[in-house]
């Protein structure tokens, strides 16, 4: 049922504050006065206190820790301006909005630095222990009732131990983090949660940003319906300058032996994990968990997975490459290319261009053998069957890790709604899960926001489109301006520089549209009012990469599918534009598209390592310079919080996915063109590896701990990647492979190839060559009139055989991988089995209790929330 929302005024902070001693459950997202804060905070200190298993732990005097940290800059400099309006609104935002935080029953202490210009106000937000219970409760947060041992395991580690081989990947890191069997809180239970004695330690520094974080992601300081809510807006609006938590010290100064007591989360993590000398070693994912939070546990445990994986690809694919290269000086056809005779003269690759003699293409020839031969069929089919393998052992390795770490079923029962859908949501309706009250978007209103965001996709993509029809046209001009040129190797080389510049272009175009694109994609994605962060973020992945797509792959796809084949023929030529259509070089467009592939993947990996690596660096320098600057005057050591606002924001992680995905369609969809590919991934991912961990662990500020249960929405690209490889692979070796022309040769002319060179060659049309009083030949299937011949239409039938037996065949093979590898392991069913038949089984006896003794306060958290889950 759909309720409409109240209106609320605008002192209303937008918390849910409903008295807890009714008894009743929370409502997602709901407004309550500030004055009714007290009041409930008070009832959840009173049912803690009564709980509490050590009373004297309840009144611990020990200041809380800092939750949170706050920021704003001031300028002290006196300017009359019409810019001092904007100034003293956002001080009136500010402190309406620090007011709500204290009504809200949090803890503020401000500390100052400044010097003669400049004053940066730092606020250090503190939850004390009512506030925590009660969000705890109100957010469902999951807490430990019981210890279990460490199950973390690792396949290869299994497997080199069964055989007796000594493992140099795994290294003991010191601290591991315990496992629990836990459940939702519960104040009311509090003496079940281990623990619970002790307030200062009950909940863990990620528990506390996240309750925090929610409070600052709700509280308003103006009207709701003008989106004046949350911490996000004020950092947008220029109202703060940051907002972050605290690290929970510094990474460096930790002595050499790092089995050393006393270590911090993340000094462990530095010295185990985020330095290049640990670059051959298993991650330390419970710690990077414990530390970060799930989402970037599993960003991390994606990608040591498929950098791993990516190893036996990059084996096969550099032997593949290996015996090109031996096939070069033994192939026959090349041979006869390389010794052709002068007299051996090719058409024109322009109108104003001059006749060629064939001979001229000898290294070009010989580099596409390095790419095109029997090896990369059988590299194709491999690299099929790998990426379906990849992806379900990575179902399989998820579910595992979505068990230990106690988030199966975050998405479809735990997470929460947005704060901004909740602030902004016209209506109320029953959740059907959880049997609660919760805001509402009408699902009709959400489809035809997205079909307007779709046309905005769209024109995106023909934006796209149109500086690719500029690039080929860029190309062709280019090879035309080239080839006149007096010097014989540019002239000789005028494709090869007309296709290497466009590949630069290209890769300059593709830069520019998608910074343009992904702000584009937040302001839709916002727009469309998606209820939860997961599907919020999944809408804006699947735009961006949609645009992403198109974005870095139309230029190969052409080359691989489209160059070459609309050329028509001496006399006939075909134009675009008036421009005479691009012809595939005398080595064929597979080599060129080798060379695309590897100017912009390796090309972008180069980039952004390279932004990686300097850009936060430099950005780190000018940070410090500046804070140096502010603080000449102080003479002291830096605060944690002030040396923390020295780092850098976190991004979050959709930019680190995006390139690992985008790799990933390279090294499958192109595979036949390129089989170094997935050692040039391997490579750049083991870089990649310790370049993200160390920005984690040094040179950002600490992200707010989210949970997730996956890898999102990446998960389903990355299978729509790999049907689309079995796809792209069969017909670029049917179509711009001469896989199947040298097959058919050999069987029905030479087996030896010999004659293979002029079987390919057309000869121009009578009429063309009395124009030019010269004859020439052309890379084509026709006969003296340009007609396609008989053997044109027999290689296509038998192209077209190709492509569709090679794709039956992959995913024929693959739909039996996909029933023979269960997606959840065996053993992780019969842990979960279990878990529900104790959980029953206690609820059982609970009930049969409750029935006997009447005692509704003691009964136990499972009977509460159902079956608990095993987490950390």
């Amino acid at each position: 049922m759909l309720r409409r929302r109240a209106p609320e005024e605008d002192d209303a902070v937008l918390i849910d504050m409903a008295s807890l001693e009714s008894g009743s459950g929370s409502s997602y997202g709901s407004t309550a006065h500030a004055s009714e804060v007290p009041s409930a905070l008070g009832a959840v200190a009173s049912m803690a206190g009564k709980q509490q298993v050590a009373p004297s732990r309840v009144g611990s005097s020990a200041k809380p820790p800092i939750d949170f940290v706050l920021v704003w800059e001031e300028d002290l400099r006196n300017q009359e301006s019409p810019a001092q309006d904007k100034t003293h609104t956002h001080k009136f935002w500010r402190e309406t909005f620090l007011e709500s935080l204290r009504l809200a029953g949090l803890n503020m202490d401000q500390h100052d630095v400044q010097d003669e210009t400049t004053a940066v106000h730092f606020i250090l937000l503190r939850a004390p222990w009512a506030v925590l219970c009660y969000y705890a409760e109100d957010l469902r947060l999951k807490l430990p009732l019981q210890e279990l041992p460490n199950q973390a395991s690792n396949w290869s580690a299994t497997l080199l131990e069964w055989l007796g081989i000594p493992n140099i990947l795994l290294e003991q890191v010191p601290d591991t983090p315990p496992e629990y069997y836990s459940c939702q809180f519960k104040a009311s239970k509090l003496q079940w949660f281990l623990g619970s004695d002790n307030q200062d330690t009950f909940f863990t520094s990620t528990k506390r940003h996240q309750i925090l974080f929610e409070i600052l992601a709700k509280t308003r300081y103006g009207h709701k319906k003008k989106g004046l809510f949350g911490i996000d807006q004020l950092l947008a609006e220029g109202v703060f300058r940051a907002a972050f938590p605290l690290h929970d010290g510094p990474f460096s100064a930790v002595p050499e032996n790092s089995q050393a007591l006393g270590l911090t989360q993340r000094q462990v993590l530095f010295q185990h994990w985020a330095r290049w000398g640990k670059w051959n070693k298993y991650q330390p994912l419970d710690h990077v968990r414990q530390y970060f939070g799930e989402k970037v546990a599993l960003y991390f445990a994606w990608l040591g997975f498929y950098t791993g994986w990516l190893l036996p690809a990059a084996v096969v694919g550099t032997v593949v490459f290996l015996v090109g290269c031996f096939l070069v000086f033994s192939d026959i056809p090349t041979q006869e290319l390389c010794h052709s005779s002068d007299g051996l003269d090719m058409c024109p690759l322009c109108s104003d261009c001059s006749f060629w003699p064939l001979s001229s293409a000898c290294t070009l020839a010989q580099a596409g053998r390095l790419f095109d031969h029997g090896g990369t069929v059988f590299f194709s089919l491999f690299m099929a069957l790998w990426a379906v393998l990849l992806l379900e052992y990575w179902k399989r390795k998820n579910a595992t890790l979505a068990y230990r770490w106690d988030c199966s079923d975050y998405e479809d029962i735990e997470e929460r709604p947005r704060p901004q859908f909740a602030a902004r949501a016209p209506t109320t309706a029953l959740n059907p899960v959880t049997g609660e009250d919760e805001p509402y978007f009408p699902e009709k209103r959400r489809v035809h926001r997205m079909l307007a965001g779709s046309v905005v996709l769209l024109m995106m993509v023909a934006v796209v489109i149109m500086c690719l029809v500029s690039i080929i046209l860029y190309r062709a001009i280019m090879a035309v301006i080239v080839s006149k040129s007096d010097n014989a190797f540019l002239s000789a080389w005028a494709p090869r520089i007309a296709s290497l510049t466009g590949s630069v272009v290209n890769l300059i175009f593709i830069v520019i549209l998608s910074k343009v694109y992904v702000v584009l994609a937040q302001v839709l994605t916002r727009w469309e009012m998606h209820r939860t962060q997961t599907a919020f973020e999944d809408a804006f992945t699947l735009k961006v990469f949609v645009f992403q797509f198109v974005n870095f792959y139309a230029s190969p796809v052409y080359i691989a599918f489209f160059k070459g084949r609309f050329v028509g023929y001496p006399g006939n030529y075909h134009t675009l534009f008036g421009v005479r259509n691009e012809e595939c070089a005398a080595g064929g467009c597979l080599i060129e598209l080798a060379q695309e592939l590897l100017v912009i993947m390796v090309g972008k990996q180069i980039i952004n390592n390279v932004q990686e690596i300097f850009v936060p660096r430099l950005k780190g320098c000018w940070q410090k310079l500046y804070s140096r600057r502010r603080k000449a005057g102080v003479g002291a050591h830096p605060a944690p919080w002030e040396a923390d606002y020295d780092l850098l924001p976190c991004e979050g992680l959709f930019h680190e996915y995006l390139e690992m995905v985008l790799q990933f369609g390279f090294v499958t969809i192109f595979v036949a063109a390129c089989p170094l590919a997935p050692l040039f991934a391997l490579l750049n991912n083991w870089v990649e590896i310790r370049l993200d961990a160390r920005k984690f662990v040094c040179e950002y500020r600490r992200p707010v701990a989210e949970r997730a249960q996956d890898i999102g929405i990446w998960f389903h690209i990355l299978a729509g990647l790999t049907h689309l490889a079995v796809i792209s692979n069969a017909f670029l070796l049917a179509f711009s492979s001469d896989f199947l022309p040298r097959a058919y040769y050999r069987w029905t002319r030479a087996p030896d190839l010999r004659g293979f060179l002029n079987f390919t060659l057309a000869r121009a049309p009578p009429a063309f060559a009395a124009a030019h009083n010269r004859t020439c030949r052309y890379r084509a299937f026709r006969d003296d009139d340009g007609h396609y011949s008989q053997t044109y239409w027999t290689l296509l039938a038998i192209r077209l055989a190709f492509v569709i037996i090679f794709e039956h065949v992959v995913f024929s093979i693959g739909r039996l991988l996909d029933l023979l590898v269960p997606d959840i392991p065996e053993s992780v069913e019969i842990k979960v089995k279990r878990e529900y038949y104790l959980a029953k089984q206690a609820l059982a006896e609970n009930e049969a209790l409750l029935g006997a003794t009447g005692a509704k306060d003691d009964q136990l958290p499972s009977s509460e929330s159902g079956p608990s889950s095993l987490g950390s």
